[in-house]
């Protein structure tokens, strides 16, 4: 067909429309698509998406939150600003009205030194009018600051001391100061009371923890303990499987009967543990357990139960040792069950008390092992999650209950000598031949066309 001067104006005119027509409709959809924000996280671990708990604790973040970024577009270790926004990226992306601004510390000095920052890419995250600096870009951290934020009101934890309890801020093995330095994370503020010396439990405090006396409590300081729980305060009792040293009327006064013996759970051999750590693959229905889907280990833990005619709600918490016992006898030999003196499991080893004083609700926590908590076992599984959600509940901030968010660790490729000759020999020296064989095939055969 021979193109004369009309036909190609047609063409051109054509091809002229085409293109305008192509170019509108890629403008269209990149203006109907210019706010939807799509991302598939496709790494084995899930490392670029929040966790479940950091999702739960955004929706307990009614108002917006605000953070200021104080961090340079480029310096030595890279461009700080981009670190910043790739991380909180997950955190906008679940919480629409989560604000980020940056300041540049080399443009703007003396903001940046009135606001008290000293690093780059150090963040001020600012929450229904208060505020904390984060440096440690970790989901863990700002998730806990979070949580911080998030308390209405101060919460103060003490602990009983002078007779040789368990510590919140000690680090021997028995005591809890890793368990301690968490709740201290969690907003809560810790402190030690001496009744022997102090004249009542103050009215500030939130939660009194009992962690295992080594010595009998005086009688005038177990009747300061029974006032504190006759006006309605919050108790955290971890109950050792000894002597209760002088607290007999506290546990009279909770409604509680403690067997004295410690639980067998022959299950724990299958994770090489001892006996005596019975493993709680059990939870009751409760707000504290209601997530709890992690086995805990109660080491030489007691049995809890209630008496009969409890003015109090018994809420069991914890069951362990579903095919063991509570050995009433002595542990330091081969143990066996007895029927004539042992009591058959499940044991419950954690209980949940609550009652109605006046217009509030007054909670008490009672285990039977100090030892789940203490910074020898705390970080055994699902210890350190179960006892911040006693702690929580206690406190009166069930909304806050939940397991705690983890660092998720990078995944590593590990191989073999041999899959690593493997692997350097098919890349170095068989895919090379294959594309030369193949090449070499190809070329005879056109030659020979």
């Amino acid at each position: 067909m021979k193109l004369n001067r009309k036909l190609r104006l047609q063409l051109l005119i054509q091809n002229g429309l085409f293109v305008i027509l192509l170019i509108g409709f890629a403008m269209a959809i990149v203006w109907v698509t210019k706010d939807v924000k799509t991302q598939w996280d496709l790494t084995q671990g899930q490392r670029n998406t929040l966790s479940q708990a950091s999702i739960d604790v955004l929706k307990q973040v009614t108002g917006p939150v605000r953070v200021t970024a104080y961090a340079t577009t480029q310096d030595a270790e890279g461009d700080a600003r981009k670190t910043v926004e790739t991380f909180l990226g997950s955190y906008q992306r679940a919480k629409k009205d989560f604000l980020l601004t940056f300041i540049d510390p080399r443009d703007q000095p003396q903001k940046t030194q009135a606001a008290g920052v000293r690093a780059n890419g150090e963040l001020v995250v600012e929450y229904n009018g208060r505020s904390e600096h984060l440096t440690s870009l970790t989901e863990q951290d700002l998730t806990n600051l979070l949580l911080r934020l998030v308390r209405s009101a101060e919460r103060q934890v003490v602990y009983l001391d002078g007779h040789g309890e368990r510590k919140l801020d000690g680090r021997a093995n028995h005591d809890l100061g890793d368990f301690g330095g968490q709740l201290s994370v969690k907003g809560f503020k810790t402190a030690a009371l001496n009744l022997a010396v102090a004249q009542e439990v103050p009215d500030n405090v939130a939660v009194l923890i009992i962690a295992g006396p080594r010595v009998d409590l005086l009688p005038g300081e177990v009747i300061k303990i029974k006032r504190w729980i006759e006006k309605g305060g919050n108790l955290l009792w971890l109950i050792d499987n000894d002597s209760l040293h002088g607290m007999q009327g506290l546990a009279d006064e909770l409604g509680l009967s403690l067997m004295s013996g410690t639980v067998i759970d022959p299950s724990a051999g299958g994770l090489k543990l001892p006996p005596t750590f019975a493993l709680a693959t059990a939870y009751g229905k409760h707000r504290i357990t209601e997530r709890s889907t992690v086995t805990s280990v109660f080491p030489y833990a007691r049995r809890i139960a209630a008496s009969e005619g409890t003015k109090w709600r018994f809420a069991p918490l914890v069951e362990v040792a579903q095919e063991g016992w509570l050995e009433t006898g002595s542990i330091d030999n081969n143990v066996a069950f007895d029927r004539n003196k042992d009591v058959r499991g499940p044991i419950v080893v954690a209980a949940a008390l609550e009652r109605s004083v006046g217009d509030r609700k007054q909670r008490v926590v009672v285990t039977g092992s100090g030892h789940f908590l203490a910074n020898q076992f705390i970080g055994t599984l699902g210890n350190l999650d179960l006892g911040v959600n006693m702690i929580n509940w206690l406190a009166g901030d069930e909304a806050l209950i939940t397991v705690q968010p983890r660092t998720r660790s990078d995944l590593t490729l590990e191989l073999t000598r041999s899959g690593l000759a493997l692997i350097g020999f098919g890349f170095l020296l068989v895919l090379p031949l294959a594309l030369l064989i193949s090449g070499g095939v190809i070329w005879w055969r056109r030659r020979k066309a």
